[in-house]
């Protein structure tokens, strides 16, 4: 067994899986806590900006998960091992799930910002279509007849939708957009107030846990639907497990 079989099985077990939901539940605890009452609120937006601590760990979280479905999808077109694709589904479905809670808490930010709750802004819009390309993936695998078509498929949508991610994080590099450049991922030091940038970044972590807790679970119900998909298939069919009948020698019953 690979190292990365290994760390698929112990982070599938119910000891990790409990330990990745106490850690995760802990760190978003601790995250709301510093956002409100700890760090100061942003001299230009006031207390709106404490948004950002949760906002921006989505939205990396959404990168990260799309990456790991990249990442799962282009090792499934070159082994064809099944593990890579319960990766892939599991990676996707939590990265949907960040996406869109990224649009929500965006527009939560937006409203009293921005003066609107939408603006088909470049990074808003990119940001629409990505969360539709993997919508477009997880509906697509209820389309496909077989399992290994199903990978197959997938696994190329998943390398093909990768290609909005730079363009969703470029776009206000790119075009004119309402949206503020990166602050810390940049050239030079990160231009916040140092304890903006640990609530963050303590933010970001307590997002990575959830996600870690989310893929444990997701691919633990992966194996089992997987496994009982391979007992259904091998059970002969109910016509042939029933039994023939016996005639008694001689001809049929006698009255």
């Amino acid at each position: 067994m690979s190292m990365i079989d290994r760390l698929l099985v112990r982070a599938g077990t119910r000891g990790a899986q409990r330990a990745l939901g106490w850690a995760s539940l802990g760190g978003l605890a601790g995250t709301a806590v510093l956002g409100l009452y700890v760090v100061p609120p942003d001299a230009e937006q006031g207390d709106v900006q404490r948004l950002m601590y949760v906002h921006v760990p989505a939205a990396w979280l959404a990168f990260l998960s799309f990456t790991v479905v990249f990442v799962a999808s282009v090792a499934y077109l070159r082994t064809g091992r099944i593990r890579w694709d319960r990766v892939a589904v599991a990676s996707a479905e939590a990265g949907v799930l960040f996406c869109a809670l990224t649009l929500v808490l965006g527009s939560l930010w937006g409203r009293p910002v921005w003066g609107t709750w939408w603006t088909w802004d470049p990074r808003l819009t990119t940001t629409v279509v990505l969360l539709l390309v993997y919508v477009g993936y997880l509906s697509l695998r209820n389309v496909a007849d077989s399992p290994t078509r199903r990978a197959h498929w997938s696994a190329v949508v998943g390398v093909v939708g990768f290609v909005d991610v730079p363009i969703v994080h470029m776009s206000v590099v790119w075009w004119r957009s309402l949206h503020q450049e990166a602050t810390v991922i940049r050239p030079g030091a990160p231009t916040m107030d140092p304890s903006m940038l640990a609530t963050l970044l303590f933010g970001t972590l307590a997002f990575s846990l959830a996600y870690g807790y989310l893929m444990a679970v997701r691919l633990r119900v992966g194996r089992l639907e997987d496994h009982a998909a391979s007992t259904v298939m091998s059970q002969p069919s109910p016509r042939a497990r029933a039994p023939r009948p016996v005639h008694p020698v001689g001809g049929g019953p006698r009255g």
